[in-house]
């Protein structure tokens, strides 16, 4: 298992660097925590417990918010601005939680050791979904839970046109973020199964239009074959 030490050293992380990006979206979310989506990840840790491993853990919003049958929160965040204010985060949250410099795509965890993970905001920007989610399978015991918050594809067919037309630029604007994913669908394409989701719009900025996310809780069989 890689320690901070290595990763940093090593540069393991150095394309998951983006300081411009990463200071503007320390800078919005705090914006769309007031707006709702504070209230949003609140209600998609609701019931976990246990050990928990938070993938792209951002600047640590989510960690106030664990529910007290969590034990141990084993937060990853790659970027290192971000990363350095989840660190502040976690000396105050409720729960215990250990930050580390780590990429959804490689989680420094045992098979079958988390009975959750939980993806906020994040699943739109790795690079490979289909690779992340297997991860997080292998990670998660059987019958262990997924519980996510994440902007996706519009079901308005303009919109979603406009998404598709804007994701290029925004992908090299935004940390590799993709406005127009499908994330429901991939999710149950690695082979979990939905317990409950919510489809909903959100605007994250007064001035911005509602965008189409999705929150819910998923259950996890196993470890891919």
């Amino acid at each position: 298992m890689d320690n901070e030490g290595d990763l940093t050293r090593g540069g393991a992380l150095k394309h998951l660097q983006h300081p411009r990006f990463a200071r503007a979206y320390a800078r919005a979310v705090e914006r769309m925590n007031r707006r709702g989506a504070t209230e949003h990840r609140r209600r998609m840790l609701a019931g976990l417990h246990g050990t928990v491993i938070e993938i792209g853990a951002g600047d640590g919003s989510a960690f106030a918010l664990y529910p007290p049958a969590v034990t141990h929160v084993l937060a990853l965040e790659p970027d290192d601005y971000l990363r350095s204010l989840a660190l502040n985060r976690a000396v105050t949250a409720p729960v215990k939680v250990t930050v580390k410099p780590a990429a959804a795509e490689r989680i420094p965890a045992d098979d079958g050791s988390a009975d959750a993970v939980v993806a906020s905001l994040v699943l739109c920007s790795v690079a490979d979904q289909a690779a992340v989610l297997a991860e997080v399978r292998r990670v998660l015991r059987p019958g262990g839970t997924l519980a996510y918050y994440e902007h996706v594809r519009s079901d308005r067919p303009v919109l979603a046109a406009v998404e598709d037309l804007l994701t290029p630029a925004w992908q090299r604007l935004a940390g590799g973020c993709h406005p127009n994913r499908d994330t429901l669908a991939a999710i149950t394409a690695a082979g979990f199964t939905i317990r409950d989701s919510q489809r909903f719009g959100f605007a994250v900025q007064s001035l911005t239009p509602p965008v189409a996310h999705i929150l819910g809780q998923a259950t996890s069989s196993g470890p891919p074959e």
